[in-house]
C-alpha cells in the first residue's frame, strides 16, 4: 500500500483519531479484569494464588492470537480480517459474562484475548498510510490512543463494578465493540497484501526473522522485561490497596486514573525516536522502571504518604513501559515493510509472553512472600534487561 495520508492533509487528524480509538477500545479488553481480580476470583471459587491466572489467561491468548492471527495481515485484506477477529473477542466478552466457574471464566479470557490482537493489524495498517519519514509519529499517536485505553481500562472497570458488579464492565465492552465492528467495516481503508504466500510460509518465516533480525529480538525481549514488570505492578497493587490501605473499589479506579498520565511518553517517544533518540531513551526507560518499584519498597506504611509515593511510581512505570514500546515499533517497522504484520507479530507475542509470566508470577509471590517480594522481584525485570540493552551499547 502507498502512504495516502501526510501531517499537512486533512485526513490525517481524523485517522489518527479512528485508529487510535480504536486500538484503546479493542485493547482495554485485555486489562478491564485486572483491579477486579479480588471480586472475580472469589465470585468464580479461584483461590488468592491462582487469582493471577484470569489476567494470564487473556495475555497468553493474545500472545496465541499475535503468532498466529496477526500473520494473516500479510495474506488477506486487512479490513474483513480485523471485524473477523474482533468477533471471537465479542464472544470472550459474552461467555465471561455468563461464566460460572472458574473454567468458563479463564476460557473466555483467553478468547477475548485472542480476539484483541485485531489492534496489532491496526498499528501496522496506519503505518502503511503514511510515508516513512513520518512513521514514528503515526505510530507514537496511535499508539498512545492504545496505551490510553490500557490505562482507562483499570480505573473504569473497577469504577463500574463498585457501583454495580464486575459483570457489567463485561457487558458494556461486548456492546462497544460491537459498535466499533461497523464503524471499522465503513470507515478504514482497503488494505491487500503485496505479496501472496501461503499460510505455512508465512508462519516458518516468522521463526526465520526471529533468527535472522537480531533488532527484532532485542526489542521484543527489552520489552518483554518492562511489560513484565508493568504486569507484576498492576495485578498485584490493586490487592495491595485493598489489603494496606483498606480502599474501595472507587478508590482503586481513582488510584488506577493516576497512570494514565504515562499516556503521554508514547507520542514523545515517536517524535524523538524520529531524530535518532532511540537508544538514549532505551537505556532511561529501564531505568525509571527500576526507580519505580524500588521507590515504595522504602514506603511501606497505611500512610498518604505512602499511597502518594506509589502513585508517583505507578506513572514511572507507565511512562517507561508505553514509551519504549513506541520505541521500539519504530525501530522493528523499518525493517522489511513487507512483512511488518509478521513482524509486529512476533514483537508483540514475545513482549506479552513476559506479561502473562508477570501476571503469573505476582499472584504468587504475593500470596507466599508479601509485597516486599513483589516489589524485589519487578524491579530485578528491568535491570536484566537494562544489562542486555549495554551488550548492544558495547557494539
Amino acid at each position: 500500500m502507498e502512504p495516502i495520508i501526510t501531517k499537512e492533509t486533512k485526513a490525517f487528524k481524523w485517522f489518527v483519531l479512528l485508529f487510535a480509538s480504536a486500538c484503546g477500545i479493542i485493547v482495554a479488553n485485555l486489562y478491564y479484569a485486572q483491579p477486579l481480580i479480588g471480586l472475580i476470583s472469589k465470585n468464580i471459587g479461584l483461590p488468592l494464588e491462582s487469582a493471577g491466572m484470569i489476567v494470564t489467561m487473556t495475555q497468553l491468548g493474545y500472545a496465541f492470537g499475535l503468532l498466529f492471527f496477526v500473520p494473516l495481515s500479510d495474506l488477506f485484506e486487512n479490513k474483513k480480517l480485523i471485524a473477523g477477529i474482533l468477533l471471537i473477542a465479542v464472544a470472550g466478552l459474552i461467555l465471561a459474562v455468563f461464566s460460572r466457574n472458574a473454567v468458563q471464566f479463564l476460557i473466555a479470557s483467553a478468547m477475548i484475548g485472542l480476539g484483541s490482537v485485531s489492534a496489532q493489524i491496526l498499528v501496522p495498517l496506519a503505518s502503511f498510510l503514511v510515508p516513512d519519514r513520518e512513521r514514528g509519529k503515526m505510530v507514537g499517536n496511535v499508539m498512545s490512543g492504545l496505551l490510553l485505553g490500557i490505562m482507562m481500562a483499570r480505573p473504569v472497570s473497577s469504577f463500574i463494578a463498585g457501583i454495580s458488579n464486575w459483570k457489567v464492565v463485561f457487558s458494556l465492552s461486548a456492546i462497544l465493540v460491537v459498535v466499533l465492528i461497523f464503524i471499522l467495516l465503513k470507515q478504514l481503508p482497503t488494505r491487500y497484501p503485496m505479496q501472496k504466500e501461503n499460510y505455512g510460509s508465512i508462519l516458518c518465516s516468522m521463526g526465520r526473522l526471529l533468527v535472522q533480525e537480531e533488532m527484532l529480538r532485542r526489542r521484543a525481549l527489552y520489552q518483554a522485561a518492562l511489560f513484565g514488570a508493568f504486569s507484576v505492578f498492576w495485578t498485584v497493587t490493586p490487592l495491595w490497596l485493598v489489603d494496606n490501605f483498606h480502599l474501595s473499589q472507587q478508590g482503586v479506579a481513582v488510584f488506577a486514573f493516576m497512570g494514565v498520565a504515562g499516556a503521554v511518553a508514547a507520542p514523545i517517544a515517536g517524535r524523538l525516536a524520529d531524530r535518532g533518540w532511540t537508544n538514549k531513551l532505551t537505556g532511561i526507560a529501564f531505568c525509571v522502571a527500576a526507580v519505580s518499584f524500588f521507590i515504595p519498597f522504602f514506603y511501606k506504611n497505611a500512610s498518604f504518604g505512602s499511597l502518594l509515593v506509589l502513585c508517583f511510581s505507578a506513572v514511572l512505570l507507565d511512562c517507561s513501559v508505553s514509551g519504549n514500546l513506541v520505541l521500539g515499533q519504530q525501530k522493528i517497522y523499518g525493517l522489511d515493510p513487507t512483512k511488518r504484520g509478521r513482524i509486529n507479530g512476533v514483537f508483540m507475542a514475545i513482549f506479552f509472553m513476559g506479561g502473562a509470566a508477570g501476571s503469573s508470577v505476582g499472584g504468587y509471590l504475593y500470596a507466599h512472600y508479601g509485597w516486599e517480594g513483589v516489589l524485589l522481584f519487578g524491579g530485578a525485570l528491568p535491570l536484566a534487561g537494562l544489562l542486555y540493552f549495554v551488550t548492544e551499547c558495547k557494539k
